[in-house]
C-alpha cells in the first residue's frame, strides 16, 4: 500500500486505523486554499482503500483548527467586473468547498474527530461532517462567521441542527459565542471529554480499533443507513435497509461473527 503525501495534512495508518492530522501548526491549522482540495483527495483515497477500516481526524500543534485562512477571501472575488458573473463564480467556489468537506461525510469508513483547544468557523464545519466528536477539556467551539459579517456557508448550519437542539445552534450562530467542551458534551455535540490531548488520542484510537475489528461491510452499511435515515422518512429508511441487506448481507461475515461469539473469541473479517 502506497500512502499519499499532502502539503497540509499528515496521514498515517496503523492496525487498520488511519490518522489524518491537519498539519499547519504554525498557522493554527487554518484552512488554506491548498487544504480544502487536499481534504477531499485524502478522504476519497481513504474511502477506496480496503486496508483502512476507521479514521481519526485530529490537528497537529497547539490548536485543532482556527477556521478558514482569511487569505482565501482574496481568491473568492472572481475575475469578472460584472457583479452577476462575480456572484456565479463565488457560488461555484463555495459549492466546491462544500464538496471538499462532504468527502469526509461520504467516506464509507467511520470518522472520529479528536479535537483540542481551538475549533472555530470552518473547523466546526469540518467536525460536523464526522461520525463522532471527542474533545479535550480545553477545547472550545464557535460559529464565528457572524462576527465577520457573513452567514456560515459550508455545512455547519445544515448539519449541526441534526446533531444538537436547534435552539442551541441558533444561539451559537446568531451570537458567535464560545461553546466550551463540557457544554458541548452536555448538548450532545461531543461524545466524551478528556483531560488532555494525549489521553484523548489514546482513548479515541481504542474506539477506532474496536470499530476496525467489526465486519467492514456491516460498518459501512450502518454508516450508509444512518446518513440516509437522517435525510429521509422512517418508511424510506426501513425500505432502504431491507433492500440493502437483501443484496449486501454477507453470509460469510454473519457466520464468522456468530462462530466468534459462540467461541468467545475475536472475529477476523475480510477487508
Amino acid at each position: 500500500m502506497s500512502i499519499p503525501e499532502f502539503e497540509t495534512l499528515a496521514l498515517s495508518i496503523e492496525q487498520q486505523v488511519a490518522t489524518v492530522a491537519l498539519n499547519r501548526p504554525d498557522k493554527a491549522n487554518s484552512m488554506s486554499a491548498v487544504m480544502w482540495p487536499e481534504l477531499q483527495a485524502c478522504f476519497e483515497w481513504l474511502d477506496a482503500e480496503p486496508a483502512v477500516r476507521a479514521v481519526i481526524l485530529t490537528g497537529n500543534g497547539k490548536h485543532f483548527c482556527a477556521g478558514l485562512d482569511l487569505a482565501m477571501f482574496n481568491g473568492l472575488k472572481g475575475k469578472s467586473s460584472d457583479p452577476a458573473r462575480q456572484g456565479e463564480e463565488f457560488r461555484r467556489n463555495v459549492l466546491r468547498m462544500q464538496d471538499n468537506l462532504s468527502a469526509i461525510e461520504n467516506c464509507r469508513k467511520p470518522v472520529l474527530a479528536a479535537i483540542h483547544n481551538t475549533c472555530i468557523g470552518g473547523g466546526v464545519d469540518l467536525v460536523c461532517c464526522c461520525d463522532m466528536r471527542y474533545a479535550t477539556e480545553d477545547a472550545w467551539f464557535a460559529i464565528r462567521e457572524i462576527d465577520i459579517g457573513m452567514t456560515a456557508d459550508v455545512g455547519t448550519l445544515q448539519r449541526m441542527p441534526r446533531l444538537v437542539a436547534e435552539g442551541v445552534v441558533r444561539e451559537l450562530a446568531y451570537t458567535g459565542r464560545n461553546l466550551d467542551a463540557e457544554e458541548a458534551r452536555e448538548v450532545g455535540f461531543v461524545n466524551r471529554v478528556f483531560d488532555d490531548r494525549e489521553t484523548m488520542l489514546r482513548e479515541v484510537t481504542a474506539i477506532a480499533r474496536n470499530i476496525a475489528g467489526k465486519s467492514p461491510l456491516a460498518v459501512r452499511g450502518t454508516k450508509e443507513m444512518l446518513l440516509y435515515t437522517r435525510d429521509h422518512s422512517v418508511r424510506d429508511g426501513l425500505n432502504y435497509i431491507a433492500t440493502w441487506n437483501a443484496g449486501m448481507l454477507s453470509q460469510a461475515d454473519l457466520m464468522t461473527g456468530i462462530q466468534a461469539q459462540a467461541a468467545k473469541k475475536k472475529a477476523s473479517y475480510e477487508d
